[in-house]
């Protein structure tokens, strides 16, 4: 009979799958630290990591959305960069841009281009709609191919690149709503609410005193590049996959839309969010160290997937429903799908 010791020694892939959910656990751990409450937020952003996709934290000033990336990204053992977003940033000032430099050997002068700060293993996106779209749309190439092309050449971004936006709410003064093309670059969008009294009063008590709380790294680059890596190979069923492309295209007007769609919905969800519902799942089922994911995976990423992929409607509008709100009508339909 094969021990335990024995079939992990057999299938690496078994080991590396503890390691998924020990690195999990240790990662809310540190966070946990710092801040208080977010729980589904904090596990939602640790399954965008281990997806290798990329996060928009929506909320109202004042909730932490930045100390919870800044936090996350001090609890991994990787680069880390924060972009202020401002009326005034330019694309370059992401990017990066070439100067003019002369050789003091030879008299020439030559261009070299200077790395932005896009150039990092975690990239905080500050009030992302605080920017113009011209400047917004510079992450559009860095998020979808993790490159940066600048007067003809590419410039590949170290992996694993991993960008965090916060953004206000749009009715918001100063604010420029995010294009869908960007929108749909971003794996989870994930709100951020009011903390309950309990909460609001601890973080009042943690915050106001002199200790300085300290968050270790838990993972390296490479490991969690090996962890990302993982949950690409974790097997999901067909009927999964089935049932995560009849979630996705049930936000679509037409004839395979379910019936608040039908009712509430302009646009729908393309077909990256049917890609974003297994890898979610997958991603999930990792965090816990589950070999394969379950629906009830693919049900508990599907809000933070498809919130910001729809497109309501005047009557959506009309009746005060919110995406979320269609989403859990679909979710509650979906039921009698298996």
């Amino acid at each position: 009979m094969t021990t335990t010791d024995e079939a992990t020694a057999l299938h690496p892939d078994i080991r590396l799958l503890e390691r998924a959910s020990e690195v999990s656990d240790a990662m809310r751990r540190q966070v946990e630290k710092r801040i208080v409450g977010q729980r589904e937020v904090i596990d939602e952003m640790l399954t965008a990591l281990l997806a290798n996709g990329h996060a928009l934290l929506v909320g109202v000033p004042g909730l932490a959305k930045t100390l919870l990336v800044q936090t996350l990204a001090d609890a991994l053992d990787l680069e880390f960069s924060r972009i202020q977003f401002t009326p005034d940033l330019m694309p370059t000032d992401i990017t990066g841009t070439e100067v003019i430099e002369e050789d003091r050997t030879t008299g020439r002068r030559v261009f070299r281009f200077v790395k932005g700060p896009i150039f990092a293993n975690i990239v905080l996106a500050d009030e992302i709609n605080r920017t113009p779209p011209k400047t917004q749309a510079a992450l559009l190439e860095a998020m979808q191919e993790r490159a940066v092309t600048a007067a003809g050449e590419t410039y590949r971004l170290p992996p694993p690149f991993f960008v965090l936006a916060t953004q206000n709410p749009i009715e918001q003064e100063g604010t420029y709503p995010l294009p869908e093309a960007q929108l749909d670059r971003f794996m989870l969008e994930l709100p951020i609410y009011y903390p309950s009294r309990d909460e609001e009063e601890e973080v009042a008590m943690r915050t106001t005193g002199e200790e300085v709380t300290t968050v270790e790294a838990v993972v390296s680059a490479n490991e969690l590049i090996d962890l990302q890596k993982l949950v690409r190979r974790i097997p999901a069923p067909p009927s999964l996959v089935t049932f995560a492309v009849r979630l996705a295209r049930a936000t679509r007007p037409g004839p395979e839309a379910s019936k608040v769609a039908a009712s509430y919905v302009s646009w729908g969800a393309g077909p990256r969010a049917s890609q974003y519902l297994v890898l979610g799942a997958k991603a999930r089922a990792a965090s816990r160290g589950a070999p394969i994911p379950s629906y009830e995976d693919v049900r508990a990423v599907a809000p933070a997937v498809l919130a910001h992929r729809l497109v309501l409607n005047f009557e959506a509008e009309a009746d005060g429903r919110s995406t979320r709100d269609v989403i859990a009508e679909l979710l509650q339909e979906s039921q009698g799908w298996t």
